[in-house]
């Protein structure tokens, strides 16, 4: 095969989804001709097709209009697929989507940002920080920045490639960065490691693939989690800490503070909404101060920063309404995004929809799953989203329902959703999961005006 600089013809399995999209706009924009296969239709396809790549939504070999020269793929589309076992039985070189990032990261100074929570975000805002400072950069995001509206940010002659470190798989460890964050690590993709000790032992892998001079960054408590002997930094909202944060204000729904330790600055307003959110822009300005980027750049960036979709996103805000689209799939990102709706909106009531993703992770966190749903005054439960998964026997919406301690929460068959809240009041909702429950976000939205206008 071909060394992946030289090749001219890719094909992606799985195209339309954030991490494959990324890659597959990266290589476009450099002149080679990429398609892809994804069996739904979704506006990340349609946005790549009006980017003039060509998606098919057909799983029949004969779609192809040429034979690729590498296939990428994502495990989340099956190896049965007629597509994956034509390209197998021809022999056509397939590498997974980490594998090529990887690729990517051996070759340009690299900054990856690993954990269980707020790995997006924080990419996002520290490529803004760097854009907004002048330093050039590529970037392959797991969400769509609000600033730029794309998962993928490409500049002439980068000076750092930005990734987020996905321990899915132990996709992860197929980066080679210089500097390095891991944010939190909570159990999950226990379908993958079997236990938490398992999953520290990858996180303490990835934390090796550091050279000696590299630094990493942590938030503080997790140096006791893994082994590292290299450089290690911590951030954390309190003192003691190297990067930490003063005294925390909130107003009119935006949140100010001051940054101290190794990274002094005054007067931080953070652009996006949320308590966590003011954590992971403290995250990224220890990320960019180790990059070199000057206090001033870093303030100003935060400041102007506008979000990414499904990251706490606030979808309507009306005096009586505020409706809330988030990505949050983990008990932890649920609790943080309950906390900040409450901090934002005292008194209000919060209802909640949620669409749990996979099986095995509804199995393995069903009890961390309804403590931190039953933190909601009203609760909306769609059933399991399974990805790539089969179902598991005995685990789905209604074994979760039956754990929740809480009077007002529901199951709620999907067809049923845009009635069931039309038929209700709720001042702040908020819906929640990585599943395809973002395609309501669209339709939740008019229905509220609707309801507004009546």
């Amino acid at each position: 095969m071909k060394g992946i600089d030289h090749i001219t013809n890719m094909y992606f399995l799985g195209i339309g989804g954030i991490g494959m999209s990324a890659l597959a706009r990266y290589f476009y924009t450099r002149g080679v001709h990429v398609s892809g296969y994804d069996k739904t239709p979704s506006a990340m396809t349609r946005a790549l097709q009006s980017e003039g790549i060509v998606v098919s939504h057909s799983d029949d070999p004969a779609c192809l209009a040429s034979e690729p020269e590498l296939v990428v793929r994502t495990p989340a589309v099956p190896t049965s697929t007629k597509l994956y076992r034509h390209f197998q039985k021809h022999g056509v070189p397939m590498m997974k989507r980490a594998e090529v990032l990887g690729n990517l990261s051996a070759s340009l100074p690299t900054i990856a940002i690993a954990g269980t929570h707020g790995k997006t975000t924080i990419s996002a805002m520290l490529t803004h920080i760097l854009k907004t400072a002048g330093i050039p950069c590529i970037a392959f995001l797991g969400g769509i920045s609000t600033n730029y509206n794309t998962n993928y940010i490409g500049e002439p002659n980068p000076h750092w490639l930005v990734a987020e470190a996905d321990e899915y798989d132990r996709s992860f460890l197929h980066l080679s960065p210089q500097l390095a964050l891991i944010t939190a690590i909570d159990p999950d993709h226990l379908d993958v490691y079997g236990n938490k000790e398992g999953l520290l032992e990858s996180f303490s892998i990835f934390a090796k693939r550091l050279p000696p001079g590299g630094t990493l960054i942590t938030g503080k408590g997790i140096e006791g989690m893994i082994f590292h002997q290299g450089k290690q930094l911590q951030y954390h909202p309190e003192a003691p800490a190297d990067y930490y944060m003063g005294k925390i204000a909130v107003h009119e729904g935006i949140y100010h503070t001051s940054f101290h330790g190794k990274l002094e600055i005054g007067h931080v307003r953070s652009g996006h909404p949320g308590r966590h959110n003011l954590e992971n822009a403290l995250a990224a300005a220890a990320l960019a101060h180790q990059a070199g980027v000057p206090a001033y750049a870093i303030k100003s960036a935060l400041k102007s920063f506008r979000g990414v979709k499904r990251r706490f996103e606030i979808c309507l805000q009306t005096e009586d309404t505020i409706y809330i689209d988030d990505y949050a799939h983990h008990p932890e990102e649920i609790s943080r995004c309950i906390a900040s709706a409450r901090e934002m909106w005292p008194g209000k009531k919060i209802t909640g929809v949620f669409q749990p993703h996979l099986y095995s992770r509804t199995k393995d966190l069903a009890g961390d799953f309804a403590e931190s749903l039953a933190q909601l005054d009203e609760l909306i439960l769609l059933d399991i989203y399974p990805a790539r998964e089969t179902p598991i026997e005995g685990v789905d919406a209604h074994m979760l329902l039956k754990k929740i301690n809480m009077d007002h929460a529901a199951y709620c068959p999907r067809n049923e959703l845009l009635d069931r809240l039309n038929a209700r009041e709720t001042e702040v909702l908020i819906s929640m999961g990585a599943g395809d429950i973002d395609r309501f976000a669209e339709p939740i939205t008019q229905l509220l005006k609707n309801k507004a206008l009546k």
